[in-house]
């Protein structure tokens, strides 16, 4: 095995405003640039769009409910019933041998798949993009989430984003879009009247 393609695997947890996430991050990218990935049961990591060996091997363990991976970072959400501090090493310690093995995170054609997607945007999509893109995503990706762009209505000025990760069924999450997203987007471009997320 040659291991001079990688650092040594470092690992550390945050964690985020949802109590049940807990945001594993590593010190090399695991997706490109600008993918993410939201599972939110085992069977979404065996479609070819998202197909991720790694996201089926945490869903091995009885308390993961859903997986999202993007940039340099895994966030797990558990069940209720069980306790961070009862699963938190174990959990670590797995995924730190995984990618010491330097196993797939993703099969290659889920990367290529997801690379190939290009699309012209309007000029006000394009603004709403890099406001997304400046502003809000690095916020979010520190708490253990992901915001992206899903569509906008230029009649109704509706902006919705999916929101993933620690994100998606978080108390605050929706505070969070209303008071701060919403506000932000408004205030920079005008053609947005107001924010909303899809499918939390």
């Amino acid at each position: 095995m040659n291991t001079l393609l990688r650092p040594p695997v470092m690992l550390y947890t945050e964690m985020s405003p949802n109590p049940n996430s807990m945001k594993f991050v590593v010190n090399f990218e695991l997706v490109p640039d600008g993918l993410s990935f939201d599972f939110s049961d085992p069977s979404e990591a065996l479609l070819d769009s998202k197909s991720s060996p790694l996201a089926v091997a945490l869903f091995g363990f009885d308390f993961v409910k859903r997986l999202f991976i993007a940039s340099n970072f895994i966030t797990i959400t558990k069940d209720d019933a069980t306790e961070w501090e009862d699963v938190l090493f174990e959990t670590k310690q797995f995924i730190k041998q995984y990618l010491e093995e330097q196993k797939p995170v993703f099969t290659q054609r889920t990367i290529d798949n997801n690379s190939t997607k290009v699309e012209a945007d309007s000029p006000t999509v394009q603004k709403i993009k890099a406001v997304l893109d400046q502003y809000i995503r690095p916020a979010v990706e520190s708490d253990g989430g992901a915001i992206n762009f899903y569509s906008f209505d230029q009649e109704t000025g509706l902006v919705k984003v999916l929101l993933q990760g620690s994100c998606s069924g978080c108390p605050s999450s929706t505070l969070t879009l209303k008071a701060g997203i919403e506000n932000l987007l408004t205030r920079l471009v005008p053609d947005v009247k107001q924010v909303e997320a899809e499918g939390v």
